[in-house]
């Protein structure tokens, strides 16, 4: 039995759609289905700020942060973590957790069958395929193997190299990978496919009609053969739809209403750690102005420190109480953990004044 194996080439900024495709080993999302759920999420983003400002939708905030454009992709076609968490699992019911979580990161690498890497603007996938791994990075020629022996040092290496990597949770299943020729056309472009057992001899050509043409890689070129926006995506109307919210979703927002944070959730800010710091994550934040911070933190330190971060990045604020809220459905980050407790490491940090 053949076993083919599904990689796209980077075109544009649009590396989150091919690591979703190539861990999926099927071409499911597009830079349109993509901006769909990134402009809903917006939505979202927006609401939940208004809801926390007196001025609601008139406040200087807000207009700042529309003009600002989407948060969650930009005009080449870069989407956030949360678009691609949201994708995955909308359609296949599948989750993605930092490989840095209390939760996993004790668990045997070599259980999950998926791995989605960040860093910057830049995604790539690395997918289980008949027992074996392969790093499908978007920006390689081919896909290249990873061995069992080697998985865990390779994810080592990218997270001392500054990338967040995220498991691949299984509520779902990820679709199995192609067996048949005659099911290429329908998972995928024919000149995306290699054989397995040529990239194991280290032969063959890209593409099973060997129709492949570097043409249109990196040259701004969509997949649906339309050209990258020259401008930001724009944000539709900023007016929330409740009606497919979960009660525990619904809950969460209510509780925003009411949260209080003291004097308590303010400690003294350390110096920011080395990229390569045994411990260091990198975290995200959107900030009550609309702007975008990023910073290392050790992820032992409290929760508490991430108060204290946005504190000194919004100084006109302090008389105001502070909420935090991270990871899809967008949650209250509590004061009384770790950062690696909280699950937080690689997230981005949703932030507002009350």
């Amino acid at each position: 039995m053949t076993t083919y194996i599904y990689h796209e080439r980077q075109e544009a900024l649009l590396c989150g759609q091919h690591a979703l495709n190539n861990l999926l080993q099927t071409e499911t999302f597009t830079p349109d289905s993509l901006a769909r759920i990134g402009r809903q999420l917006d939505q979202m983003e927006l609401h939940y700020m208004a809801s926390g400002n007196e001025e609601g939708v008139e406040s200087k905030d807000y207009l700042r942060r529309m003009a600002e454009g989407s948060g969650n992709v930009d005009e080449s076609g870069n989407f956030s973590i949360e678009v691609l968490r949201s994708a995955l699992l909308s359609h296949f019911d599948l989750n993605l957790a930092n490989t840095l979580q209390e939760s996993v990161r004790n668990m045997e690498i070599t259980n999950f069958d998926g791995f989605i890497c960040n860093r910057s603007s830049h995604w790539f996938a690395i997918r289980k395929i008949n027992d074996q791994y392969w790093n499908l990075n978007s920006t390689k020629e081919r896909p290249e193997l990873i061995s069992h022996f080697r998985l865990a040092a390779e994810i080592e290496f990218l997270q001392s190299s500054g990338y967040s990597v995220f498991c691949v949770i299984e509520i779902g299943m990820l679709p199995p990978p192609c067996t048949s020729e005659a099911e290429l056309h329908a998972r995928g472009s024919k000149q995306f496919w290699w054989k397995e057992s040529d990239l194991l001899n280290g032969s063959g050509t890209r593409g099973i009609s060997n129709h492949w043409s570097k043409e249109n890689v990196g040259n701004g070129m969509r997949l649906d053969g339309g050209q990258v926006a020259e401008t930001a995506i724009p944000i539709a109307n900023p007016v929330a739809d409740f009606s497919n919210m979960s009660e525990e979703e619904m809950l969460q927002m209510a509780l925003a209403a009411s949260i209080q944070n003291d004097e308590s959730s303010h400690v003294e800010l350390s110096e920011e750690p080395l990229p390569n710091a045994e411990g260091a994550v990198r975290l995200q934040f959107r900030l009550p102005d609309g702007s975008k911070k990023e910073r290392r933190f050790l992820k032992t330190e409290s929760t508490k420190v991430l108060s204290s971060f946005v504190s000194s990045n919004c100084p006109n604020h302090t008389s105001k109480k502070l909420e935090l809220r991270a990871g899809f459905p967008p949650k209250i980050v509590s004061f009384d953990a770790s950062i690696e407790t909280a699950n937080l490491a690689g997230e981005q940090i949703q932030c507002r004044y009350i």
